[in-house]
């Protein structure tokens, strides 16, 4: 859990201050998160809850979720540096056609991802607490902590929000494939429609 946390910080610090692209550091990094919590954890996709609903309530808390981004983005859209990360998150995606870039963050690096911090983190260690909601609050903060090292607005504000509520639907099922359609839904949306105008777009 630890290690895993680490290469979360690692890579996010490698994509910042060695300006390296955001595919080819994040996506083996969240590829080899996910096969060791399958190797070791053996992550349930969700044990309190049917996984079609949980499926189901993960794709509309998706599409939710990236409406309340566009909402949240359009009442701060004067907020420079808020727009100038956006830009600059997005910017390290180029290179890639989109179809590709969806399926590697909404099917590869999401995947990866949510196996490791819904699947094995958030349940190791709410049976180790012996307490459901205090795993998941705990699990929220090393999220959000993992993500830290990006020093980048966008990215943050995505690790505390999104974070929070990809937590909430595992605590909910007591599994991941809840988090994981719902993180799979909001990636491709923010792909594929981005939230803030990027440079050579007509208004």
């Amino acid at each position: 859990m630890v290690l895993g946390l680490v290469a979360e910080m690692a890579a996010w610090w490698t994509v910042l201050a060695r300006r390296r692209s955001v595919w080819l550091v994040m996506t083996p990094t969240f590829v080899a998160m996910g096969v060791a919590a399958v190797l070791v954890g053996s992550p349930e996709p969700s044990r309190a809850v049917p996984a079609g609903t949980a499926a189901a309530v993960g794709a509309a808390g998706g599409v939710a979720l990236y409406l309340a981004t566009r909402v949240f983005v359009s009442v701060v859209q004067g907020w420079r540096a808020f727009r100038e990360h956006a830009i600059r998150i997005y910017g390290r995606q180029a290179g890639v056609p989109l179809w590709a870039a969806v399926l590697l963050s909404a099917a590869v690096m999401v995947t990866g991802e949510e196996l490791f911090w819904r699947g094995v983190f958030q349940a190791r260690l709410s049976a180790a607490l012996d307490a459901r909601t205090a795993g998941a609050a705990f699990t929220w903060v090393a999220f959000v902590v993992a993500n830290l090292p990006s020093a980048n607005l966008a990215i943050m504000a995505g690790a505390v929000v999104g974070g929070a509520v990809w937590t909430v639907l595992g605590w909910w099922t007591r599994g991941f494939l809840a988090s994981l359609v719902c993180h799979a839904v909001w990636t491709a949306l923010m792909l594929s429609a981005p939230v803030v105008r990027l440079a050579g777009e007509a208004p």
